[in-house]
């Protein structure tokens, strides 16, 4: 694949991302947008349905009325010309000329004849309009008489209603002559006037959608200039949650927003001198600690030098062989001897933290047996007798072998001092990593406890502070792991005992540096044992 290709392909994701983030219902734009434009749609349907209603109503009732208004003014002139009893002929004439009127509309006469029978005279012939396109309701209440009254002059009055045929309005009305003639009834078809309706609909329909698209765009300008400041505020705190604590937003206005922007710079700026502070303090302890363990190391070495001095003494007078020590003093030349060691090993945990701390700590890689090394590492200390290996040759890792002999020393030999005898120490291979299991057959560790192994000085009981060990040997080991890009993991085993597990990459990312004068951490010191499962 081409650069242009990847680039190319890369620019597509990244537009396909930047939609669906548009698009999410979460998106404060898209919410914005959909509020705007349902508020204008709402207005905008509201004022095109009042509007086409009015529209309607006025239409069809100036149409109505003049429609009613000349048939009304032909049956009095035409149909109350005619005599009592018309014949069919007579009705006939009369209903064309009525339906010539300028309104254009069906009549249908109805009368009796001298012999007493119903006649029909339609304009359309007779196949036009007939008595049954009538609604009889309609028939009921143009036929029925009703009673004089001062309010009531007339006992016949016009009637008229609106129905459909075949999706075609029409308009229905009749009325009956007064003093004595026939009954009249008009069909006018209402087509034009729906046709203008509907048209005046698809009018209002569309002022209605490019309302919609035109609040759309409006509510995305009003939402791109409202958020802009939003944008640049999530901007600068994930520019601060990277670590650029100097981030700070450009403030203009006297609005929220603002006033937001001010104080995410106040925020910053004091956040900004606090952890300057703490790193200055949490250096200026580091080298604390640093020169500390520099400056000890000089009396150390004399006073190691006398404690194995005095150590051979010991031995020289326990073998009888010339030497002796007072009773009284024995027991505090030991303590003196192991409590000096003990010292060593602290100064020497101190100053390989304080690297871990400072980040100066580098890897020196090498192809290294796995099994090779841990039986090195066990046969150095005399553990042979105490650990059971279960590793196969030939399973090779470039590591850093001083480092992973400072992890191996203190996983075994914190099982050894603080778990139970024997010690299984296996290794095995899942995909590109190297697993190796330190198995003791103790109790295991509290539960309590087993959040808190790795962490540097940790003491189980704080009634019993004092510890063979330092407390930073888990520590340490944890942090070669980490540099070599892998973990530690610590849990009990269901049947007993606890076990730890170290996964190591077969090959670290970090390049093989070399790491002159930099002493490998004190191995076995052997921090969980006491500090954690509180056994001694």
């Amino acid at each position: 694949m081409t650069k242009e290709h990847q680039g190319g392909s890369r620019g597509l994701a990244a537009a396909r991302k930047g939609v669906w983030s548009w698009l999410r219902f979460t998106s404060l734009r898209l919410r914005l947008v959909l509020v705007f434009g349902l508020v204008a749609l709402t207005a905008a349907v509201s004022a095109s349905g009042i509007a086409y209603w009015l529209n309607r109503e006025a239409v069809l009732t100036r149409t109505q009325d003049a429609v009613l208004r000349d048939f009304e003014q032909e049956m009095q002139n035409r149909a109350g010309a005619l005599p009592e009893h018309p014949s069919q002929g007579e009705l006939q004439h009369t209903a064309g000329q009525m339906a010539s009127s300028s309104q254009r509309f069906g009549v249908l006469l109805v009368a009796e004849d001298a012999d007493g029978r119903a006649v029909y005279g339609s304009s359309g012939g007779l196949g036009g309009f007939a008595l049954s396109d009538v609604p009889e309701s309609l028939r009921t209440a143009v036929t029925r008489e009703q009673k004089l009254t001062s309010a009531n002059k007339h006992p016949y009055h016009l009637y008229w209603q609106r129905i459909t045929d075949d999706g075609t309005p029409y308009l229905v009305a009749g009325t009956k002559v007064i003093g004595g003639g026939p009954t009249g009834y008009m069909l006018k078809s209402l087509e034009p006037e729906a046709k203008d309706l509907n048209s005046l609909a698809w009018s209002l329909g569309i002022a209605t959608a490019l309302a919609l698209l035109g609040s759309a765009l409006l509510a995305q300008a009003l939402a791109t200039t409202v958020l802009k400041p939003v944008h640049r505020l999530g901007v600068a705190a994930r520019r601060l949650g990277e670590g650029k604590l100097d981030t700070r937003l450009r403030v203009s206005g006297t609005d929220e927003l603002a006033d937001l922007s001010r104080t995410f710079n106040n925020a910053a700026e004091n956040l900004e001198k606090r952890v300057a502070d703490m790193a200055g303090r949490e250096q200026a302890s580091r080298r604390f600690v640093a020169d500390m363990s520099h400056e000890l190391r000089t009396p150390l070495t004399a006073l190691t030098a006398v404690t194995e001095v005095l150590e051979e003494e010991l031995e020289f007078a326990g073998e009888g062989e010339g030497g002796s020590f007072d009773p009284m003093v024995e027991p505090a030349v030991r303590l003196v001897v192991s409590e000096t060691r003990r010292l060593n090993d602290l100064v020497e945990n101190l100053m390989e933290v304080t690297r871990f701390d400072a980040g100066t700590a580098r890897l020196v890689l090498d192809d290294v047996d796995v099994a090779d090394q841990i039986t090195a590492c066990i046969d150095a200390r005399a553990w042979l007798d105490a650990v059971d290996l279960d590793a196969e040759r030939g399973i090779h890792a470039r590591l850093d072998p001083r480092r992973l002999d400072v992890i191996l020393a203190n996983l075994i030999g914190n099982a050894l001092k603080h778990g139970g005898s024997p010690v299984t120490v296996s290794v095995s291979r899942a995909d590109d990593e190297i697993v190796i299991r330190v198995r003791d057959n103790g109790p295991g560790i509290p539960e309590d406890v087993l959040p808190h192994v790795f962490d540097r000085f940790y003491k189980a009981s704080a009634s019993r502070p004092r510890s063979d060990g330092s407390g930073l040997g888990l520590s340490i080991a944890l942090e070669n792991a980490h540099i070599h890009g892998g973990g530690i993991t610590a849990e009990n085993v269901p049947d007993g005992g606890a076990m730890f597990t170290l996964r190591l990459p077969q090959d670290p990312s970090p390049p093989a540096d070399e790491d002159a004068g930099d002493p490998a951490g004190a191995a076995g010191d052997g921090s969980r044992g006491k500090d954690a499962k509180g056994q001694l």
